[in-house]
């Protein structure tokens, strides 16, 4: 299924599991669809199940939006202090929509216990409380983690509450992360089960010893925090330059403050040294990084009171960082945040801790793989085979879950047929459903009125205003596009500048009246490999506006070329 199908169904209110490989978008169509919803004055309760993807998505855990904290179960009296809790009740009883981030790692105990608290503090019988709930995630990712002295967990989608809420499959089948057909090849195999020697073959032409000069400088992965924490802090040791010590400040509601502190990758005191290798812990396009992008400490800024950190990025480029926040929102209020320089030590880092991350290149030994999935989640981190560094693998690397396995057969069927059956359904037909939502929600709809030929009144489409007139200069420019004609042909046939003819079809695009197979051709314009780069770094980053794209690619495509990218796109 497409990024602008599944939108699509999230539109209708409908229950979804949103779904797909590692980079087939899940987030970005996270991203878009709570834009739409914000753009109509509808405010998502945005969660987590762990600190980690938490902090990464700027909500809270899911057990502090719910108030059940960290038990599977509540007595009697257990569930009486959590709905009488003022702010989780009221945080459910104002929430319309819920989503929950990595639900792979929520089990099904869980689940059912927010659900059964929903209900209780809506006072409904539907399915948690009659609120549309979006379960995002990718079961073949790391699994719910459990004590040794508790049973056997059951994921979520084995839960009597995921079955009662009954969420239509999103199956998500782009694939915007990993470039190298043979690496996917490899990472399709391990979720289907079905690694063949042909499979073994590549992973084996990426081992490498771990003393090798290759790796020095690369990104390492290990199943335990133990070793990440002793190779971080000999690397650290064996550097000769004196340390600086960066302090994490935090404000607002301390046990938000602390689940944030938890979440955050960056640590609380960040000791650094000159020549340290470091990984950025959070995107500023105006700077040119992103959470994952790797450099190394040149020294300290010695022209500012604080001597932040300068580092080293690709291209040589040099910049000096200087503390960013993290927050988590509430109604649309931060109710905390902390700040802190955005980087950590990055000679290595836990598997956990780099679900969510993507990178370059990155060493990983997978001998001690302790749980199915947890290889698959490391492998997936980079992009191609030649940025694998393996110094080994045991079987259980290769190794995803028989259940999940099962089910992910069953989730693409079910996505399948929803794909079906809403694509038979009539454009004006979606529209009143995404309309629909909108009004029960308590959003802001605002429809197109029928027009007398002597009446100019304005209205508006998803924030875009539009006349009569100005109706028609757009149909104007949109049948000269659908018959295949080009940006500049169109612009001189019109009379209008470039710029002018592209912000028709933006303004058709932000109103839902742009057929997309009619300006599939401007593709040619740009060409498919630059489009693809420009898209590839909007999915990445989820940001749709144009400067912070063009800072980022420092000038080197101009800004016709992503607006025409971003315009095929969304």
């Amino acid at each position: 299924m497409t990024q602008d199908m599944a939108l699509s169904i999230l539109k209708t209110g409908k229950n979804v599991f949103l779904t797909g490989e590692p980079g087939s978008g899940k987030t970005h169509t996270i991203n878009r669809y709570v834009s739409y919803l914000k753009g109509h004055g509808i405010e998502p309760a945005i969660t987590a199940s762990t600190g980690i993807a938490a902090t990464h998505i700027g909500g809270m855990t899911i057990h502090s939006w719910s108030g059940i904290g960290i038990k599977k179960e509540l007595s009697p009296a257990d569930f009486g202090r959590v709905i009488s809790l003022r702010r989780a009740s009221a945080r459910v009883k104002k929430a319309r929509v819920l989503i929950i981030d990595e639900i792979s790692m929520l089990d099904a105990k869980t689940l059912n216990l927010i659900d059964t608290v929903c209900r209780a503090i809506k006072r409904s019988p539907e399915p948690f409380g009659g609120i549309q709930v979006v379960l995002v995630g990718d079961f073949f990712q790391l699994p719910p983690v459990r004590r040794e002295d508790e049973e056997p967990y059951k994921f979520a989608f084995e839960s009597e509450s995921w079955t009662m809420a009954s969420p239509i499959v999103c199956y998500l089948t782009e694939q915007y992360r990993q470039s190298d057909s043979k690496f996917l090849g490899v990472l399709s195999a391990i979720r289907s089960g079905q690694v063949s020697e042909e499979h073994r073959q590549c992973l084996d032409g990426c081992l490498v010893d771990s003393d090798s000069q290759k790796i020095k400088n690369v990104t390492k992965f290990f199943p335990h925090n133990e070793d990440v924490n002793r190779l971080n802090a000999e690397e650290l040791e064996r550097l000769p330059s004196k340390s600086k010590t960066f302090l994490m400040f935090g404000r607002g509601k301390a046990n938000l403050v602390e689940q944030l502190k938890r979440g955050c990758l960056s640590p609380e005191n960040l000791e650094l040294k000159k020549g340290a290798i470091v990984m950025f812990t959070k995107n500023n396009l105006h700077k040119g990084f992103v959470n994952g992008t790797m450099g190394t400490v040149m020294g300290f800024d010695q022209y500012d009171d604080e001597n932040y950190p300068i580092v080293k990025i690709r291209h040589g480029r040099q910049l000096t960082v200087e503390p960013m926040e993290w927050t988590i929102e509430e109604n649309g209020e931060a109710v905390a945040k902390i700040e802190q320089v955005p980087l950590r030590l990055a000679w290595a880092m836990t598997i956990h801790k780099s679900q969510g991350i993507t990178l370059d290149e990155a060493f990983m030994d997978l001998n001690g793989a302790f749980v199915e999935g947890q290889g698959y989640v490391a492998l997936s981190r980079v992009k191609t085979l030649d940025g694998l560094h393996l110094a080994g693998y045991n079987e259980k690397a290769l190794a995803v879950h028989p259940i999940v396995s099962e089910h992910d057969n069953i989730f693409r069927q079910l996505s399948d047929q929803a794909e079906l059956m809403y694509t038979n359904l009539k454009e004006e037909q979606l529209k009143q459903l995404h309309n629909n939502l909108v009004s029960v929600l308590g959003g802001k709809v605002r429809v197109k009125k029928e027009l007398s030929d002597d009446e100019f009144t304005e209205f508006e489409v998803r924030g875009t205003s539009f006349s009569r007139d100005n109706e028609r200069r757009l149909d104007q420019t949109l049948d000269l596009v659908s018959e295949g004609k080009t940006i500049a042909e169109v612009s001189k046939i019109r009379g209008r500048t470039e710029e002018t003819i592209i912000k028709h079809l933006e303004d058709l695009k932000a109103s839902d009246q742009l057929p997309m197979d009619q300006i599939a051709h401007l593709k040619t314009e740009v060409g498919d490999g630059t489009v693809n780069e420009i898209q590839n770094v909007f999915m990445q980053l989820g940001d749709e506006r144009l400067k912070p794209i063009y800072d980022y690619f420092e000038g080197r495509h101009p800004y016709k070329s992503i607006r025409l990218a971003r315009l095929l796109m969304f």
